[in-house]
């Protein structure tokens, strides 16, 4: 048994996340449009990575926003690029930043654990220092 699939044009798909992003519930939205909430954050995360044209619809571009061999791409579509690839490099480099915390966090407790057992008089009313060993 084959699925059925629907296919959505570009102008309901940039509809649909314009009023996601707007703040409309994305439960209703999702059941009013009888499309997948799943559908919905995808079309998003596209929108934001690489604006309205990211969210072509599906198989090969028609012949006039076809590229031309020799000619340089849209300024747009270069933009939407560039502007994905420097989100994932700031995605990233949070990623590293967040590793270092988690390091830097474990670090402090144990020399915080190695300076409390190495100091003897640490309590109240205990000696500085250690008895002598002599008798």
């Amino acid at each position: 048994m084959s699925k059925v699939y629907r296919v959505f044009s570009q102008e309901f798909k940039v509809a649909a996340v314009r009023r996601m992003l707007a703040g409309e519930n994305v439960c209703a939205l999702a059941r009013e449009l009888k499309v997948l909430r799943k559908d919905l954050y995808v079309w998003r995360t596209r929108f934001k990575s690489g604006g309205a044209e990211a969210l072509r619809g599906r198989g090969r571009p028609a012949k006039a926003a076809a590229v031309m061999p020799g000619v340089a791409p849209a300024p747009a579509r270069s933009r939407g690029r560039e502007l994905g690839a420097a989100r994932d490099k700031i995605a990233e480099l949070e990623r590293k930043i967040g590793q270092q915390q988690v390091d830097l966090d474990f670090f402090r407790a144990a020399l915080r654990h190695i300076g409390e057992a190495t100091r003897p008089g640490a309590g109240p009313g205990a000696t500085a220092s250690m008895r002598s060993s002599k008798r």
